[in-house]
């Protein structure tokens, strides 16, 4: 299953599970590239299931494999943070 880069989820299983993350990168029709960014949600960049992240309607407009610092500042930009209850750790 291919889904959209930049689209906002919730990682549903391991132990980021009820973290948010974007995904970055289709890697293969079962997994993808996602990041929280760490500095924002506390993940990583890591490849990553779908079955184990809940996708959300919310996207951010951001380039395939998009650099943590640009994913940290359109977050920003998107209003979404706060509607989210994030708040970057810095």
């Amino acid at each position: 299953m291919r889904v959209d880069i930049g689209r906002i989820c919730v990682k549903i299983a391991g132990k980021d599970a009820g973290k948010y993350c974007i995904i970055v990168k289709n890697v293969d029709n079962n997994f993808v590239i996602i990041t929280g960014p760490k500095k924002l949600t506390g993940i990583k960049r890591k490849k990553c299931n779908i079955n184990h992240l809940k996708l959300l309607q919310e996207k951010l407009e951001i380039k395939e494999n998009c650099d943590d610092i640009e994913i940290l500042n359109i977050w920003e930009k998107s209003g979404l943070m706060t509607k989210f209850g994030l708040e970057s750790k810095k």
